[in-house]
């Protein structure tokens, strides 16, 4: 018998035991903190898995079997042309307008068919950070300034971040750089047009399907958003016309698996999300039935979807305990008071701090700015206003969690302080300026 290992076992247990024999319950913080932990995690389940994580996961499982990875080490490989690879992957949260846990699938597919740590680092900050909405929503709120200042900060992060992440681990992606080199090139089986296309659908189903209500009950982004469920039935049926076009999905297949969702839609118009769950089970069955390369598809987003729930759901559940609900509205085990009493001023505590809160709080797009807003009228200055703006909606606890998995301790923990001393420094700076 090993006593060291018998030793570990009785000193888990004993803990566990002590954890559960001094449990706080019927405290009121405490018994509010763990209702609003699952309230929290009800919210996410109904408003994030069905209409951004899976078909982020049908994204990321397509980019794995249907994107070689030549062209992937083309653009954002580590030899890759870095203006290109950076400029690309700087800019992507303006289409993808992604929160920091849909931009996880998509990281995770780019990032194991070899692309650089750099690019890839910059996409998964920029996803979430640089999203045209919450930035016009920023500057409307909060003032012109601090949007522009958001803006260019995200956009400026989303580069310096992958640079640095690359610089760090320059050895590493030097050894990735010298095994691509002699990788044999795939065979193309399609077009790269008919691949673009093929994307762009379920990019384009992602986007509408999420298009979040604006302020204002006019203008071009509130035409869209009262369309914006037509514009998403438009693509998905596209989407199905590629597969059987392009992909020699059988027409007879996959047109029963999509009566019900038009049936759904038709009979429920109020009820958007009822149709979609539909669709996305008829396509679940059609190509986790096939034996070609659709299948392969379905297998790949289904292991992205083992790898990366479980770890999200754990996190946004201890989030909901610590700090509460994502409006600010309900308090977790940390009182709200606590941290609007520490964010005042442009000191280096205060941007740090608002820093720190901001990456392991969890914040669904736009959600941020309304709780800026509260903290700001409760004396949050706008040094750490911006600092939190910048840290906020790249990163979460649920998000490092998953980060870590696909990339290690060492580099996870690496991103995480870039973040938040550069967020912290430019509160600072910010704050100075005003």
């Amino acid at each position: 018998m090993n006593w060291k290992d018998e030793w570990k076992k009785l000193a888990l247990i004993v803990g566990v035991f002590l954890v559960c024999f001094y449990l706080p319950v019927g405290k009121a913080r405490f018994d509010n903190a763990v209702m609003e932990s699952l309230h929290l995690v009800k919210w996410y389940a109904q408003e994030h898995v069905l209409l951004c994580l899976v078909p982020a996961f049908f994204i990321a499982g397509a980019i794995s079997v249907f994107v070689s990875q030549a062209s992937v080490m083309k653009y954002l490989g580590a030899k890759a042309n870095k203006v290109l690879a950076y400029g690309v992957a700087s800019v992507s949260g303006t289409i993808l307008a992604v929160c920091s846990c849909t931009v996880l699938p998509l990281f995770a597919g780019i990032y194991r068919m070899g692309a650089g740590l750099g690019p890839a680092t910059a996409f998964l900050y920029s996803g979430p950070a640089i999203n045209v909405l919450a930035i016009a929503l920023t500057a409307r709120v909060l003032g012109l300034k601090l949007g522009i200042a958001r803006a260019l900060g995200a956009i400026l992060f989303s580069v310096v971040i992958g640079l640095l992440m690359h610089l760090f681990f320059r050895k590493e992606e030097e050894a990735k750089a010298a095994a691509q080199l002699s990788a044999p090139e795939p065979e193309v089986t399609r077009p790269l047009w008919k691949n673009a296309v093929y994307f762009f659908s379920m990019v384009a189903i992602l986007v509408f399907a999420n298009w979040g209500r604006p302020v204002q009950d006019t203008g071009l982004w509130h035409a869209i958003h009262s369309v914006k469920w037509v514009i998403t039935s438009i693509f998905a049926v596209a989407l199905g016309v590629i597969l059987v076009a392009w992909f020699n999905v059988r027409w007879q297949k996959l047109l029963p698996a999509a009566i019900p969702a038009m049936i759904l839609a038709l009979l429920l118009p109020g009820a958007p999300m009822l149709p979609f769950a539909a669709a996305v089970i008829g396509l679940s069955v059609v190509i986790s039935t096939d034996k070609g390369e659709t299948g392969e598809w379905f297998s790949s987003s289904w292991g992205f979807a083992k790898q990366i729930l479980p770890l999200l759901f754990g996190g946004v559940i201890v989030a909901g305990l610590l700090l509460g609900s994502p409006e600010g509205t309900q308090e977790g085990l940390i009182p709200s008071k606590w941290v609007s009493g520490l964010v005042g001023g442009n000191s280096l505590f205060s941007n740090l701090f608002a820093s720190v809160i901001g990456a392991f709080m969890y914040f669904a797009t736009l959600t941020e700015v309304p709780i800026l807003k509260g903290l700001i009228g409760n004396g949050m200055g706008q040094g750490p206003a911006l600092a939190l703006l910048l840290a906020g909606p790249a990163l979460s606890l649920p998000n490092m969690l998953v980060i870590r998995s696909i990339m290690g301790t060492k580099k996870t923990i690496v991103f995480v302080l870039l973040v938040v001393v550069m967020a912290t420094v430019s509160g600072m700076v910010f704050g100075i300026m005003e």
